[in-house]
């Protein structure tokens, strides 16, 4: 499509088909917090929610502190690589990106994850999830483990940690 409706339109189809990536990769989430921005807001994503059956949450307009996980993370990398970067092109800045997720998830410990990295985190969870379904089973009974934990603060589950996409 053209003009600005059609390139919102465009913009929510490429997050669509982005979100099923991480899908494959990750699993499917109980559910996505985002802003209002208009690639979010899009029939493409709402189209792509209801078929996913994954439920939406759009913060409060202005209100981004309601996402507050993200704004960090972002603020993160606008200074970290965003800001100190100038790329040279289109594949410099997707190599550049690259590597500040691999360090970002496999060298930096956080301070939210127990000082562990992202990449131990994720791991140790599937390691706990693995044993558990070991354990049903032999009770003939089967739960794959959950998504979101006991816990008040399920935020950092492996599958919401930065994917490759």
């Amino acid at each position: 499509m053209s003009g600005a409706g059609g390139r919102h339109i465009d913009l929510g189809i490429r997050v669509a088909r982005e979100l099923d990536k991480i899908i494959a990769v990750r699993g499917r989430p109980g559910g996505i917090v985002s802003d209002n921005g208009t690639e979010l807001t899009s029939t493409a994503i709402l189209a792509w929610s209801d078929r996913q059956n994954v439920a939406w949450h759009y913060i409060a307009p202005g209100k981004p502190v309601q996402n507050a996980f993200i704004e960090s993370f972002n603020g993160r990398l606008r200074d970290e690589l965003l800001n100190e970067t100038l790329f040279r092109s289109l594949s410099h800045a997707r190599v550049a990106l690259d590597s500040w997720r691999w360090d970002y998830n496999t060298k930096r410990p956080h301070s939210s994850l127990g000082w562990q990295t992202p990449t131990a985190f994720a791991a140790a969870w599937q390691r706990q999830c693995e044993q558990r379904d070991r354990t049903l089973s032999r009770f003939e009974g089967f739960a794959p483990c959950p998504v979101a934990s006991d816990a008040e603060n399920t935020f950092y589950h492996p599958r919401t940690l930065v994917s490759r996409g």
